[in-house]
């Protein structure tokens, strides 16, 4: 997959394109996904993404926006496995919001990535002040083919990045899995921290996150990247996020990790003292134990 970190200056050739946020590449998106790859293997045209960074919503009101579900390399991973060719990333500044609808199309789609097929979802909205919609996208189909997407529902809700959010938010994690597909995970490389929960008893892991996550609070997880086979512990996830990965104690400092969320322990609570704390912490890792030695998890 070629990924392009900025718009080209022109087309080096015809791409049939989709363009979005795509946050949490949840079920919805996947449905783009696959139509996008099936109706470039039909054109034979590459599968390309337009995708934006910072996300829209974060550039107009970035201490209002919505927690990311997924990172960059996240998206870009997903983009990957299924298929797709090619990736522009285009920087979400003040001059691409000022484009009027007729400049996005004639500058970006035509000029500059070669769209000649474009596939959006049904209430896409572009251009400034979200004046774009897909009747003007239609208007200048004599330069290329354009296909809406319907919406994608599972047991009746619409698959959308604002219904996961929200999911996770309520602390409720297998419906969150239900619209995006798979297990909400997180990922990030381990950084040093205050070292609070070995002198606890407790060695942790301390994930780096660029963004706020979207949940908060204690979960039985799963930890990815740390040898052939998942690892299993407890996460707390707040103004730090930290692993404890059971009957684990070695260094690795500057790791990647994925952290896959299973199942909700608690919310975050404040302790009087050390001492209470650690108690919690024993109840915590105790409940995340019982958890993956019940029947559920060998469903998962």
């Amino acid at each position: 997959m070629r990924i392009y970190r900025g718009l080209p200056a022109s087309a080096d050739g015809a791409v049939a394109l989709t363009i979005g946020n795509f946050d949490g590449v949840h079920r919805g998106h996947q449905a783009m996904l696959a139509r996008l790859t099936e109706a470039a293997d039909d054109l034979g045209m590459p599968a390309a993404v337009l995708t934006f960074d910072p996300p829209p919503r974060e550039f107009f009101a970035r201490d209002k926006a919505p927690p990311r579900l997924s990172s960059l390399r996240g998206k870009l991973e997903h983009f990957a496995a299924r298929g797709v060719a090619r990736v522009y990333i285009a920087r979400f500044d003040a001059r691409l919001a000022s484009l009027a609808p007729e400049e996005f199309i004639d500058d970006v789609l035509l000029r500059r990535l070669g769209a000649r097929w474009v596939l959006v979802g049904e209430d896409f909205r572009f251009g400034c002040g979200r004046t774009g919609d897909l009747s003007t996208l239609r208007r200048a189909t004599r330069a290329f083919s354009i296909e809406a997407m319907r919406t994608v529902a599972f047991d009746g809700e619409r698959a959308s990045s604002t219904a996961v959010r929200t999911a996770l938010a309520a602390g409720n994690l297998a419906h969150a899995g239900a619209l995006l597909g798979r297990t909400f995970a997180l990922s990030g490389r381990v950084a040093h921290g205050a070292k609070l929960g070995r002198s606890l008893g407790f060695p942790t892991a301390n994930i780096a996150l660029k963004h706020k996550p979207p949940l908060a609070g204690v979960f039985a997880v799963r930890v990815h990247g740390l040898g052939a086979a998942p690892l299993q512990g407890a996460a707390s996830v707040g103004v730090r996020p930290t692993v404890d990965i059971f009957d684990f104690n070695e260094t690795i400092y500057g790791r990647r990790v994925v952290v896959e969320f299973l199942h909700k322990l608690r919310d975050e609570e404040r302790y009087p003292d050390v001492e209470a704390l650690t108690r919690q912490i024993h109840r915590d890792v105790a409940q995340a134990r019982e958890y993956f030695a019940g029947p559920r998890v060998a469903q998962l």
